[in-house]
């Protein structure tokens, strides 16, 4: 498989990141991995927060229906979740291109460039 191809592949399905340290770029591979789960972390805590009452009042016994947790929801969420999940996608979107563009960057320094030939 092209090396740019399993990069992207990586750093696109499986976790950003990935496909930098494939590339040799460890230390930026890493600082992403880092701050994928970062944003992962913040976004657990942002659903516990928002759930938390639903869970004690399923605890005592009471039935809560779709249209109390989606409110419960709308109430606590804020624009929290929205910035983590535009965070995240942008994080994302980065290491994907980031990835196919440093591999295609040393195809090109290894081949040489045309005036070089």
């Amino acid at each position: 498989m092209n090396l740019n191809l399993k990069a992207a592949l990586l750093s696109g399905l499986v976790l950003p990141g990935l496909g930098q340290i494939v590339n040799g770029k460890k230390l930026k591979g890493f600082t992403l991995i880092i701050i994928v789960n970062i944003f992962i972390l913040v976004a657990l805590l942002f659903v516990l927060k928002g759930m938390g009452q639903l869970v004690i009042t399923l605890k005592s016994g009471g039935s809560v229906d779709i249209a109390t947790v989606l409110e419960q929801v709308r109430h606590n969420g804020g624009r929290g979740p929205r910035w983590l999940l535009n965070g995240f996608l942008g994080i994302w979107v980065y290491a994907l291109f980031d990835a196919l563009v440093d591999s295609r960057r040393e195809e090109v320094t290894e081949q040489g460039t045309p005036e070089s030939r």
